[in-house]
């Protein structure tokens, strides 16, 4: 069984350095918060482009006279084209620089925002036109919020404040998730599509604060030949495989799981319990409110403890697989509702884990890559949940709930032999 050796080497070995080096990250994280403000935003403002539809698809799906299953499809578009492209730019931003590659992704992502607004707005057959708008955002999306994650790890050099940053990013991400579905409603209120149009004043924000307050660390090296690279990147499949693939399999479980649980959550409030507009947005915001908060605890304390990653990604999962699992026995609104509010503080407890592991566990010339296919996991999970979600509702809701918490139990497996860290704690 593999062992992630490289993710816990020496844990004694700078014992004698910890006060000083823990007083310099402390000045360090300090000195560049507004840097971590603006690195924030992206994954919030991208996590808004995708969640923010999500309580309006039913309304999508009167307008344009489409079926449930089409509506699924403006989320999952977004998702699969970022699925392919985000390891193009995850290379990309290994050698030209990660600035360069999430600007120019962040404006694409607005213009994709414009063009979905434009024709649902103007056009009468506008659905192939939103789609396309959609796939542009998700190429705006494959080169923004996944190259955050390795520009931290290149910002900061204490794996302490790698964690604390990385787990307030994944913070943003999810607080962007609480407030997609009230945003959301909230615009849909006035006008349907006004959700589309603003998606690029979001992203107009973030570019700016990207130019004025993010400094990439200089660096005099030049860039690794592409052979040498992939052999690279290969050698670190090799060596770390086994634990990578795990993380990858599991980090796309939980966003189908998640946004699986969103897109039912969003077809049952407003066609069997009549829920709609506003209150239907903070009725979706409990369970990923509990799953900002425990996101937020969670990437609070792991600091460097890479045992305490394993075992707090392990009990978050199997928390959300019974939660889910308890489901067969009522559907009864409170209870669902307190059900999933359980499930999505054990995917909160997760996620900064997952993102802490992978990024302190990669070299620098190879970070960007291989987060990369990491976020493209994510992604995958993304775009399976909706659709699947789509078709399982003609059927019983209990094939729902039995998919997910299988699935919840299988990733959590795979986490308990996957994932061994070396040490008892990196202390």
């Amino acid at each position: 069984m593999e062992h992630i050796e490289h993710l816990c080497q020496n844990p004694k070995a700078d014992k004698n350095k910890k006060a000083a080096a823990g007083k310099k990250g402390s000045s360090e994280i300090s000195n560049q918060k507004w840097a971590i403000i603006s690195l924030s935003s992206i994954p919030l403002v991208m996590t808004l482009g995708n969640s923010m539809l999500i309580p309006v698809l039913p309304s999508m799906e009167e307008k344009l006279s489409i079926s449930s299953f089409q509506t699924s499809m403006i989320i999952t578009v977004y998702s699969i084209v970022a699925i392919f492209l985000i390891p193009v730019a995850g290379y990309l931003s290994d050698h030209i620089g990660r600035k360069k590659v999430i600007i120019p992704s962040l404006i694409i992502a607005g213009i994709g925002g414009i063009i979905s607004g434009w024709a649902a707005w103007k056009l009468d057959s506008a659905y192939w036109l939103i789609l396309l708008g959609r796939a542009l955002q998700g190429v705006g999306a494959a080169g923004a919020a996944p190259i955050v994650l390795p520009l931290v790890g290149d910002m900061f050099k204490n794996d302490d404040d790698v964690s604390c940053c990385l787990g307030l990013i994944e913070t943003a991400n999810t607080f962007g998730k609480v407030l997609s579905p009230i945003l959301g409603a909230f615009l849909a209120g006035f006008i349907w599509f006004l959700p589309f149009f603003s998606f690029p004043v979001f992203c107009a924000i973030s570019v700016i604060m990207m130019l004025l307050l993010v400094k990439c660390p200089k660096t005099t090296e030049k860039p690794i030949p592409f052979n040498q690279f992939f052999i690279n990147v290969k050698n670190t499949f090799t060596e770390k495989g086994r634990w990578l693939y795990a993380i990858f399999f599991i980090g796309g479980i939980l966003m189908l799981v998640l946004f699986g649980i969103l897109f039912y959550l969003s077809e049952i409030f407003e066609k069997e319990h009549n829920i709609k507009d506003l209150k239907k947005g903070f009725f979706l915001a409990l369970p990923l409110g509990a799953l900002c908060l425990s996101s937020f605890i969670s990437g609070k304390v792991i600091k460097k403890n890479k045992v305490l990653m394993k075992w707090l990604t392990f009990a978050g999962i199997i928390s959300a697989a019974l939660s889910i699992g308890a489901l067969w026995f009522s559907i009864k609104l409170w209870y669902m509702l307190s059900m999933f509010l359980i499930s999505g503080i054990g995917i909160g407890l997760s996620l900064p884990c997952l993102d802490a592991l992978i990024t302190e566990g990669v070299e620098k010339e190879e970070r960007g890559t291989i987060t990369s296919i990491y976020s493209s996991m994510r992604f995958i999970g993304v775009a399976a949940g909706p659709p699947i979600i789509a078709l399982l509702l003609k059927q019983s809701s209990h094939w729902i709930f039995i998919l997910l918490s299988s699935l919840s139990i299988i990733a959590a497996i795979v986490a308990m032999i996957f994932i061994k860290p070396q040490s008892e704690s990196t202390n």
